[in-house]
């Protein structure tokens, strides 16, 4: 029966001390060992099929090794993809991740461990206010914070996304294509990453004086931003060209509403999302939306955890957004 390959065999094959070995895959080497030295010994690792007790390592480093993430649902699509960029890292470092929805959405937390000290290294939280976090945070465990207002005090780390960039981009995109009469379709849902949308909007057209927006907010479900976006497209007055929407879960349900009552897209309205979710290229025309980079918020987030874990400053800065423009948008019809 073959035997399971230990440290020495790593050491041996790739020529260097056991210790060597120990610092390279605990991922301690910088500063002590030469690059080229690190990847011998990675080398070696993956040649033999080496991996580490990490049950011993983590008795020997008094750690689990295990992170929490919290999110506020499981069925939106970007909270999939943080937590597949989490992983990814967290896997890098021999560390796993758990996933826990918050019961609650974004209200708050409830610890979902009876001593989530002994069975955590620390925790990151997704799109959620700091105080809902507060049973968690009870524990003294280190806590980062993505996607959530950077004046709320408490997290050892933040990674944020440059939410009022993407508004901007989508608004400077739409006043660049003549629209002057807008509906926001906003989210109901309470939280910081939903308000900066909405004072992003407001400043964007600020400085278009004959640019006139009317707030209408829905729950993040596409029946009910049908029925929002349906009253709004026959309200009273001049009818909007264009729909600016928090989330492309909301373009959905406005697209949806524009058909119902005849109108074409791009032709007779033009509909913006933002979060670029595999639904915005499902829809027919294809929708413009903002593009987040998901995966690398939680890759960030898992970095800023380990940096915090290990005594280092975490990378800062706020990730940036992209507008991806498809079918969805056009300039609005000549007025009859």
């Amino acid at each position: 029966m073959r035997t399971q390959p230990t440290s020495r065999d790593v050491a041996r094959a790739a020529g260097v001390s056991q210790a060597t070995v120990s610092l390279v895959l605990g991922d301690k080497w910088r500063g002590r060992v030469s690059e080229r030295t690190a990847d011998l010994v990675r080398e070696a690792a993956r040649e033999l099929g080496y991996r580490p007790n990490l049950a011993a390592r983590s008795l020997r480093l008094g750690r689990t090794r295990t992170a929490l993430l919290v999110v506020p649902a499981l069925t939106n699509e970007f909270f999939a993809r943080v937590y597949s960029g989490a992983a990814r890292v967290a896997a890098e470092h021999d560390f796993g991740v758990v996933l826990y929805p918050s019961p609650d959405g974004v209200g708050r937390a409830r610890d979902p461990f009876d001593s989530a000290r002994a069975a955590l290294d620390g925790v990151i939280a997704s799109s959620m206010a700091a105080d809902a976090l507060a049973a968690l945070q009870g524990t003294g465990l280190p806590l980062v914070m993505l996607d959530s207002d950077p004046a709320e005090p408490g997290p050892a780390a933040r990674v944020n996304l440059d939410i009022a960039d993407g508004i901007r981009q989508v608004t400077d995109h739409l006043l660049g294509l003549g629209h002057r009469r807008f509906v926001h379709l906003a989210s109901a849902v309470d939280s910081w990453t939903f308000a900066v949308r909405a004072r992003a909007l407001a400043d964007a057209l600020r400085h278009s004086p004959d640019a006139e927006v009317r707030t209408v907010p829905s729950a993040l479900a596409v029946d009910a931003a049908r029925r929002a976006a349906g009253g709004a497209l026959t309200a009273p007055g001049p009818r909007p060209t264009a729909l600016i929407c928090d989330d492309d879960i909301l373009a959905a349900g406005a697209c949806k509403a524009a058909r119902r009552l005849g109108l074409r897209i791009p032709d007779d309205i033009s509909v913006a999302g933002f979060d670029d979710l595999a639904l915005a290229t499902a829809l027919e025309p294809e929708l413009t939306t903002v593009q987040l980079p998901a995966e690398q918020v939680g890759e960030r987030g898992m970095a800023a955890l380990l940096a915090v874990l290990e005594g280092r400053e975490p990378e800062r800065g706020d990730l940036p957004v992209a507008l991806v423009v498809r079918g969805s948008t056009a300039p609005p019809a000549p007025a009859p």
